[in-house]
């Protein structure tokens, strides 16, 4: 939700202010949201929909099946954006300075290994600076959960300022790469992570949302199925995609 509504609402309204229209490759935004919708819906949506266990959760073999499903689509997004069609992902000018070769496998690893370094630092921070934010939303009176977006909105602090930084630059395919690119990620991995501890430790997790969630998810995919459909957008489509945040924050906060 805050990817798909904050992240990219506010990427839309500030280049559409500072350069009215901006275009980008639709094949890039299709092939990234066929495959988000599919794992939104196998993992927060189908749980509430079975019947071998109780209503939001998956069996083991269920379990299994949609850890499986999960890399297997985040895996095949991959090699689509960075092997197979990498050209729907590239900016449609005449700037050379957006068509980078594909960097050599060494400077490849490196950067694997900084992510990760950073990502650590970033979860980090977060873990630390969790009691001071959970000791102001009690202090506001508003319900804990407000606590998992704060957080969420920290973790996902360094793609928000690279995808505002390209927005403003005029380079909007960028900004749609990372904020799409982040939102696959942030569950095209966690799900089998976090499938595979349960398995091995044997806990319950319950993945399905519940109606109110669910209602706010369809209404922001469609959004921004609509948003990005014609290969170019101004700032009304990043309005209402962040009315669709705050209508989000608002009903975390008041339920």
């Amino acid at each position: 939700m805050l990817i798909l509504t904050g992240l990219l609402g506010v990427c839309l309204l500030i280049g559409g202010l500072k350069h009215r229209e901006q275009f980008f490759n639709k094949k890039s935004v299709s092939t990234a949201l066929v495959t988000l919708i599919s794992i939104l819906v196998l993992t927060l949506v189908l749980p509430n929909f079975t019947t071998s266990t109780p209503s939001g959760s998956y069996n083991t073999a269920q379990l299994l099946f949609i850890a499986v499903a999960s890399f297997v689509l985040y895996f095949s997004f991959i090699l689509t954006q960075t092997v197979r069609h990498r050209d729907y992902f590239l900016a449609d000018d005449e700037d050379p300075s957006h068509h980078a070769e594909p960097p050599p496998t060494q400077i490849a690893l490196a950067s694997l290994v900084c992510l990760v370094v950073c990502l650590g630092v970033v979860i980090a921070l977060a873990k630390a600076l969790s009691p001071a934010i959970e000791s102001m939303v009690v202090s506001w009176g508003a319900p804990k959960a407000l606590v998992g977006v704060i957080i969420a909105a920290v973790v996902l602090m360094p793609e928000s300022l690279a995808a505002l930084t390209a927005a403003r630059r005029n380079r909007l395919q960028t900004s749609i790469n990372l904020a799409l690119g982040s939102a696959l990620a942030s569950i095209g991995l966690t799900i089998p992570a976090v499938a595979l501890v349960c398995l091995i430790y044997d806990i319950d997790v319950v993945l399905g949302l519940d109606a109110k969630s669910m209602l706010l998810l369809g209404l922001s995919t469609f959004t921004v199925m609509l948003s990005l459909h014609y290969g170019k957008t101004n700032m009304l489509y990043g309005i209402v995609l962040l009315v669709n945040l705050a209508a989000y924050v608002f009903t975390v906060i008041v339920p």
